[in-house]
């Protein structure tokens, strides 16, 4: 089965910096579409960036300059370094994939990773 597995949450004061990690096991393509969401208590989970298979990155305005999301060396890893962090990034954040070739194609979620920014 394909699973996605975050790591890399914690806690951080404001101001200060997180690298979140998604590796990707169970599949032998490459995933289209890679990102992450985020959701924060009594919010809807939202989109914080995206990355796909040929390069189109597309964050939301929030995190725009502050958060970098990039595909490692190792196939289907994906990282979302996130800097300049502040209260309002706490949330759980969650790795997606879009896979759209093999007979295990379709949408894919990590379990999630807690980043609480402290002010």
């Amino acid at each position: 089965q394909v699973q996605l597995v975050e790591s890399g949450g914690g806690v951080v004061q404001s101001g200060g910096s997180l690298r979140l990690s998604c590796a990707a096991s169970g599949t032998f393509f490459s995933f289209y579409v890679m990102g992450w969401y985020r959701r924060a208590p009594g919010n809807e989970r939202e989109l914080v960036a995206m990355l796909t298979d040929d390069a189109i990155t597309r964050y939301t305005d929030s995190v725009k300059g502050r958060f970098t999301i990039s595909r490692g060396t190792a196939k289907n890893t994906m990282y979302l370094q996130m800097n300049s962090l502040t209260p309002e990034d706490t949330a759980v954040y969650y790795c997606y994939g879009d896979l759209r070739r093999g007979t295990r194609a379709g949408e894919y979620w990590g379990q999630g990773t807690q980043v609480t920014v402290s002010s």
